[in-house]
């Protein structure tokens, strides 16, 4: 193999790595209804089973980080991959519901380490050029998975059929697969570790050192938690329910609908990618897609249009920000905290969607939401839409200190390690 190709099969097996996992992740919002009608859950028992995927990253995210940073991208992705796949299998189990949690709180410790172990491990072999498309690529195959799981409610309509429980194997079975790439990617790395960036060696972690991330990081941090907050709650645990509820479709429909916005981030997510590697001008993009998001949940609230238009606006928001919003993040820190800055990011981001997805299915059973009272789903998209303002809020602030910085920022086309030091105040 040509060492210049070797990047690009290192991001192909990471993409497939995480494919199966953002699967299983989505694969709780098509059998929600199957939850409610054959186990008798409510909605705040099924928000709960992606709220406790986020629970134990919101005290080991910033471990993972730091971890990552020591014993390397590699190791950290098979260990997270394995643990994925213990986690995916006892949800499948899935009973009691007390050992459905677990399973889903062990695959939200795994797949979340897995996470940035693959976004720092993509940044290392695109080290030279190129990231922002790289990461686009990889989050491309991640909604491949979304969109799949969205999908199974009809292309596995007989899977179905069985009821709650076989959808679930189904799941587990396509994160194991990721443990087979990730023992593939695991072997090349160790063999061509000249070909990746290699920071300066992890210093020792003091808590002071979280301190010393510039403004411009903070901004783009909470840009990240909140919109994560926002779009995933909505999209992978609540939406097909709420389509179904609200719009009167039925469960191969509403997950068809739902799948929309992630068909659409397949393909639009490395053009964007792209165009921000071309240009530059990333603040700029995020402020253009942070608008969207809270525009998508007054329509949604307070008019009667069709699905398409919300689809287009907030499948537009989720192609935009994901493809830009991590190469920016390693371009406003130094190489060798980049595993840090990424599992702080993630450690926030756990608690904002542990929060809000259990804070929106509670909402829906305090407005007593549901077919027979579809107006009680308004609460949870106030809540979503206010989320999505400061989120906007936060983006309009970095947009305004990167165009102030040296060579404006990362609103440049290429932003230097020498100005990053230039901007931790």
């Amino acid at each position: 193999m040509r060492e210049e190709h070797v990047k690009w099969v290192m991001l192909a097996l990471a993409a497939l790595t995480i494919m199966g996992s953002y699967y299983t992740y989505d694969s709780i919002a098509p059998v929600a209804g199957l939850l409610r009608d054959e186990r008798g859950f409510t909605q705040s028992q099924i928000g709960l089973l992606n709220a406790v995927f986020n629970l134990p990253n919101i005290a080991l995210a910033l471990i993972g980080g730091i971890l990552i940073d020591r014993i390397g991208a590699a190791k950290a992705i098979l260990i997270a991959a394995v643990i994925c796949t213990i986690g995916a299998t006892l949800t499948a189990v899935g009973e009691p519901y007390g050992l459905m949690l677990v399973g889903r709180l062990l695959f939200g410790l795994g797949n979340e380490t897995l996470y940035i172990a693959l976004l720092v491990g993509i940044a290392q072999w695109f080290h030279l050029g190129g990231g922002a498309l790289a990461i686009a690529l990889f989050f491309s195959m991640a909604r491949v998975g979304s969109y799949s799981a969205d999908k199974s409610t009809s292309w596995f309509a007989d899977v179905y059929a069985q009821g709650w429980q076989a959808p679930l194997w189904l799941a587990a079975g396509l994160t194991a697969t990721g443990v087979i790439t990730a023992v593939l990617y695991f072997m090349i790395d160790k063999k061509l570790p000249h070909l990746r960036a290699v920071g300066q060696k992890s210093e020792r972690f003091r808590l002071k050192d979280l301190t010393g991330f510039s403004r411009s990081f903070w901004y783009i941090l909470w840009l990240n938690v909140l919109f994560a907050s926002v779009f995933f709650p909505f999209r992978s645990t609540f939406s097909i329910q709420y389509f179904m509820d609200v719009k009167g479709m039925n469960l191969a429909d509403a997950g068809t609908a739902n799948s929309y916005v992630f068909a659409a981030a397949i393909f639009a997510t490395p053009l964007f990618g792209l165009l921000a590697d071309r240009i530059g001008l990333r603040a700029s993009l995020l402020t253009f897609a942070a608008a969207l998001m809270p525009l998508t949940f007054i329509l949604l609230a307070a008019t009667d249009y069709g699905l398409w238009v919300t689809t287009i606006l907030m499948g537009l928001s989720f192609s935009v920000i994901p493809a830009v919003i991590w190469p920016s993040t390693a371009m406003l820190v130094e190489k060798h905290r980049v595993g840090t800055a990424f599992g702080l990011i993630n450690m926030i981001q756990s608690l904002g969607l542990a929060a809000a997805n259990y804070g929106a299915g509670h909402l829906n059973d305090l407005f007593n939401a549901g077919p027979e009272n579809p107006e009680g789903y308004d609460a949870m998209l106030l809540m979503f839409a206010l989320l999505s303002l400061v989120a906007f809020i936060s983006t309009v602030l970095l947009l305004v200190r990167e165009r102030r910085q040296p060579g404006k920022g990362i609103e440049a086309r290429e932003i230097l390690q020498s100005d990053v030091s230039m901007q931790r105040h």
